[in-house]
């Protein structure tokens, strides 16, 4: 398959949509330690759980953006309960 270059307004655009998912991720799983009810958390942490498969695909097509700035591989992991959680299970 080809893969053509995003323009730059496209790859902005995609920088900001990833941005604003790892942000929504990152309050999600913070916030589910402040939630009691286990319907709740359970659901947020569904939310997460794709957020983080959807925030992947986002990235792959970063590869097409005619300038790029570095994917780091290792994501920061919020304490929820004096305990640090892996967003990679």
């Amino acid at each position: 398959m080809d893969h053509q270059k995003l323009a730059a307004h496209e790859s902005l655009d995609l920088h900001e949509a990833i941005n604003f998912k790892t942000l929504c991720i990152a309050k999600s799983k913070l916030m589910q330690g402040l939630v009691f009810d286990d319907d709740l958390r359970n659901l947020m942490k569904k939310d997460v759980e794709q957020s983080i498969q959807d925030l992947t695909e986002l990235q792959s097509l970063y590869e097409r953006a005619p300038f790029q700035a570095p994917v780091p591989q290792n994501r920061p992991t919020p304490i929820i309960d004096g305990k640090e959680e892996n967003s990679h299970e």
